[in-house]
């Protein structure tokens, strides 16, 4: 009965901190990063003769909280390619192709601090996986016991 138990605890533990990962974000705005530079998107739209060339995609979509490296996006999917305005410096704002091969306009926010690694998230898995090794190690020195008796 005991074994059985601490078996329950162990993958109990082990989901636990498998879905601490996966929490999703509700986030205030939608926004996209190019070349570290985070802009707001709008619904505000932009005709096909002001958009100037490409100058960037989205490289990575997350709906997760926290801080991504590259150009990344909470709202739009990867591919999703950005494009100057005409007239408008990239400082100020740029322009986002929508699905429907429109434009929308994004306006400039400010710089995007980003990170190679969620650091939050590494220190959740190594206490996690520790954890359930400190079970599982619990629960086989005492199955040796159980069956010497």
């Amino acid at each position: 009965m005991r074994k059985y138990l601490f078996l329950l605890i162990s993958l109990w533990l082990a989901s636990t901190f498998i879905t601490v990962g996966s929490i999703h974000a509700d986030w205030a705005h939608k926004f996209v990063v190019n070349d570290g530079k985070s802009y707001t998107t709008s619904d505000n739209p932009i005709e096909t003769d002001q958009i100037g060339s490409k100058i960037g995609k989205v490289t990575l979509y997350s709906d997760e909280e926290g801080t991504y490296w590259g150009n990344f996006s909470n709202y739009y999917p990867k591919g999703t390619e950005y494009y100057n305005i005409k007239g408008v410096d990239i400082n100020d704002a740029i322009a986002i192709k929508v699905n429907d091969g429109s434009f929308i306009k994004a306006d400039y926010k400010s710089q995007y601090a980003g990170a190679l690694l969620n650091w939050k998230k590494v220190v959740w898995y190594i206490i996690g996986a520790f954890l359930l090794f400190i079970v599982i190690m619990f629960v086989k020195n005492n199955w040796k016991r159980i069956k010497l008796r």
